[in-house]
């Protein structure tokens, strides 16, 4: 292998290994070096992670546009899992951790507001959907370019676990008074379950930052609860329990 062709390799590599664990594995030829081994692993699912999150909200968008409706979508809840997500994209962003361990909240950030947007569309309230947009890219705006101190950042995230909890309960409260799950998606439920137990994972890995896992444990338990309603409530069709 030229010097050229290794290079490039090499940066390529360097998107998922650290500079040790490519010296360990691609110049000592050490495939047991433990440490470098769950480094990579926590690399490799961040990355499949964020490549989830592409598309993990896009089950739930297009069950929306397909019905017309966003009927059994609490909008609270929609906006409080998007408080949750934009906080801690922004603490993450701000506190400089790598990208594959909180790039998939961007895009998941992206299709939230997409789905609250949506809700309140099909509700016929538009200037109120127009208005939850614009809100929402101005405070993404002040939290990530230097506006907000990051002391204040972690405060937020400290708080996100009760964001992320109340949020996932108040879904799952509607769905309990509703004897069904509306318009929620099976898919995109399964699909955030377990993104997050991923991160759990990754983020002691990357961050080591507490606050962030437990976070993310708070927030596989409460979609544990949606899925387990999902699984419950299956077979109930929405139109007839409102018959």
């Amino acid at each position: 292998m030229n010097s050229t062709v290794f290079d490039l390799f090499r940066t390529a590599a360097l998107l998922v290994l650290t500079p040790k664990c490519f010296d360990n594995y691609f110049l000592e030829f050490n495939y047991l070096d433990g440490p470098c081994f769950f480094a990579t692993l926590s690399k490799g699912l961040g990355f499949g992670i964020i490549l989830g999150s592409l598309t993990v909200k896009v089950p739930q968008i297009l069950k929306i546009l397909n019905n017309k409706s966003g009927e059994g979508i609490n909008i609270l809840s929609v906006t409080l899992d998007l408080s949750a997500i934009t906080i801690y994209m922004a603490y993450s962003f701000v506190k400089g951790f790598p990208f594959s361990a909180w790039g998939d909240a961007s895009f998941l950030a992206i299709q939230t507001v997409l789905i609250g947007y949506l809700v309140l569309y099909y509700q016929g309230a538009i200037t109120k959907a127009i208005t939850y947009l614009l809100v929402y890219v101005t405070v993404c705006y002040v939290m990530m370019f230097g506006m907000t101190p990051l002391e204040f950042l972690w405060s937020l995230q400290t708080f996100n676990i009760f964001l992320v909890v109340v949020g996932k309960l108040m879904q799952a409260y509607t769905n309990l008074q509703n004897g069904h799950t509306g318009q929620l998606s099976a898919a995109t439920l399964i699909m955030l379950l377990a993104g997050s137990l991923a991160r759990i994972f990754t983020s002691m890995q990357e961050t080591g930052d507490s606050v962030v896992i437990l976070t993310y444990i708070a927030s596989s338990l409460s979609n544990a609860v949606l899925v387990v309603q999902l699984l419950y409530y299956w077979n109930v069709d929405p139109k007839k329990k409102v018959e």
